[in-house]
């Protein structure tokens, strides 16, 4: 199991990005959460398989329709605690 951490900017707030992340991220099997931060920027923390984190990460770069991604900053890191669901957090 992997962690894969990431800040992704443009118009990606008031949009449901949080939630078609949740969903996308379930889908794909894998645990982790999403949260609008005050500066814009949506923060993503999924956990799972590489393999699928890559495909994850690969939809965070076009994000759900009516949203619009200018740029992912994203990092693999160590799992810390290890996840049950993915959620959406406030």
């Amino acid at each position: 199991m992997e962690q894969l951490h990431c800040w992704i900017r443009g118009r990606v707030q008031g949009v449901w990005f949080r939630a078609s992340t949740r969903n996308e991220g379930a889908q794909l099997g894998l645990t982790g959460w999403a949260r609008n931060l005050a500066d814009g920027r949506v923060e993503v923390v999924a956990q799972g398989e590489r393999e699928r984190l890559e495909a994850f990460l690969a939809w965070l770069h076009q994000g759900p329709p009516g949203a619009r991604v200018d740029g992912v900053e994203s990092h693999w890191e160590p799992v810390g605690e290890e996840l049950a669901e993915f959620g959406v957090r406030t």
